[in-house]
């Protein structure tokens, strides 16, 4: 009988009841909300026959638009037991169903997507409602409902500094955030222009909409236009070139002339010819974007989610080249999980470094560690364990050893050891108790590319740990080589690295420079 004209239906009671009949008697565009379980008041199947405009939700995982008690009630909890209020309002309730719509009108986070089988998932008829999977629920509901109680008047507890608040939810959800919170906050005290070479990849333009939100750089991306303006249409993203982001077309782009001359200049003794730079400016995104930084057009750069390591960063070493008094560039890793937080050098750049070199790699590296606000604490590994063998590797990590201490007497460093003595003081104290190194390592220096390359893949993949960089060490500007197997999170973050090493230098300090005494 009230089915007539109806706009909503919202049912809670029994599978079945609802008939196709009535669906027709609803008014344009009817929203079926068929909540009852296992069985919805009318399946979406036969909704969808009866009424083709229908928005349609139910309260099952297996169909589209989930409505579930677990996208809410967690976070509430969360937002009302952080400022201790005294109880659930309406306008607690209203914040979260605020905080739930405009969730939903984002794009999916590539974790949400991962849990639905590397959909798409878009803002409309077929996704209305954030996915229960979705990490950045409790980002968005918890402070929105600690605000509401604020506002309402029913905090003990009220939270001073909601930023921060929100901060330490993040660093919750995501392992990262707590390592990277220096460097974010650094970013976003005054966000520089990042460049991002391979700027039509998925990733990259789903990390570059974060990076927005997040305000942690002002983005450029390399790519056509016609291909981005697709792209960002697919993934549902909310940013627009113009407004959000700075477009360099490598298709038709007023600045090729001046490009491909400057790549020349720096590149004829070299065997390159005009028609080849003109050539390989054209097709090289990773080129366009470091002469974009030598120009002073892009404060620092992002490349490497396509295409090989080695070649792109001979690209960065001829156009940018090295920081004074570097002899090698370098590459570190960091792997951090809810036990520790290590940081792994060199898996990606020298095959074989000297003596002199691994003691260049390690005050690089010590740098960079400091910039997480941590002490760095290192452990100079090898297959030998403090002179237990004596052939070359075990004799180069000894001297490595000796120069270090040479420049730098108080600093905490040790080696030549085994891993599992680097990250267990008591296994150390037993086989050497007189070491320099006092606690547990945290930033371990490998005597080759394999143990390097091998050790960091094989302690992300064995244990529930997030991965950072490579950072890219020694260069004269701030350039980072992502790899192939960059997730949306590591890009967010390496923009935040890179971002803070742009503001290092505006600053008037280098940010590669090696540590001396």
């Amino acid at each position: 009988d009230v089915m007539a004209g109806a706009d909503v239906f919202l049912g809670v009671s029994v599978g079945g009841v609802l008939k196709p009949a009535m669906l027709r008697e609803m008014g344009d565009r009817p929203i079926i909300l068929a909540l009852a379980n296992p069985e919805p008041e009318i399946s979406p199947e036969a909704a969808r026959r009866a009424r083709r405009d229908a928005i349609i939700a139910t309260g099952r995982s297996d169909y589209p638009n989930q409505v579930n008690n677990v996208l809410c009630f967690p976070y509430m909890f969360r937002g009302a037991l952080d400022v201790g209020a005294t109880g659930i309002n309406e306008e607690m309730k209203l914040a979260a169903v605020h905080a739930l719509a405009d969730l939903a009108r984002m794009e999916v986070s590539e974790e949400a997507a991962k849990a639905y089988g590397g959909k798409t998932l878009r803002f409309g008829p077929d996704y209305l409602i954030p996915k229960p999977f979705d990490p950045r629920l409790a980002i968005h509901i918890a402070p929105a409902v600690a605000q509401a109680a604020m506002d309402s008047g029913v905090a003990t507890r009220p939270i001073e500094d909601m930023d921060a608040y929100r901060d330490k939810i993040t660093q919750m959800v995501f392992r990262s955030g707590l390592v990277m919170k220096p460097i974010f906050d650094a970013a976003r005290a005054d966000p520089p222009r990042v460049i991002y070479a391979e700027g039509e990849e998925p990733r990259i333009l789903q990390a570059v909409q974060s990076v927005l939100d997040d305000n942690l750089a002002k983005p450029i991306l390399v790519g056509r236009p016609s291909v981005l303006k697709k792209r960002i249409k697919k993934l549902g993203l909310r940013m627009e070139p113009g407004r959000d982001f700075e477009l360099i077309n490598p298709e038709n782009d007023p600045r090729f002339r001046r490009y491909w001359t400057l790549y020349h200049s720096i590149m004829e003794r070299r065997g390159v010819s005009p028609e080849a730079a003109k050539a390989i400016v054209r097709t090289r995104n990773t080129v366009i974007a470091a002469l974009s930084v030598k120009q002073g057009e892009a404060d620092a750069l992002l490349c490497g989610v396509v295409g090989r390591y080695s070649k792109k960063l001979r690209y960065l070493i001829d156009i940018l080249g090295l920081s004074p008094n570097v002899r090698v560039p370098a590459a570190m890793s960091v792997v951090a999980s809810d036990e520790r937080t290590i940081f792994i050098c060199d898996p990606y750049v020298n095959e074989n470094p000297s003596a002199e070199e691994i003691a260049d790699i390690c005050f690089m590296a010590a740098a960079r560690v400091r910039d997480f606000e941590m002490e760095p604490k290192v452990a100079l590994l090898s297959h030998s364990s403090f002179g237990s063998h004596s052939n070359t590797c075990a004799r180069k990590m000894q001297e490595a050893l000796r120069l270090i201490i040479g420049r730098e007497p108080d600093f905490q460093v040790d080696g030549e050891m085994h891993a599992d003595a680097a990250l267990n003081s008591s296994i150390r104290r037993t086989v050497f108790p007189n070491s320099r190194l006092k606690g547990e390592a945290n930033l371990l220096i490998m005597p080759d590319q394999d143990a390097a390359n091998i050790a960091y893949h094989l302690s992300r993949m064995v244990s529930e740990s997030v991965t950072i960089g490579p950072i890219l060490m020694g260069m004269s500007q701030p350039a980072h080589i992502l790899t192939p197997s960059a997730t949306v999170r590591r890009v967010v973050n390496m923009t935040a690295v890179a971002a803070r090493d742009a503001l290092r230098v505006k600053e008037g300090a280098p940010h590669s420079s090696l540590v001396q005494k």
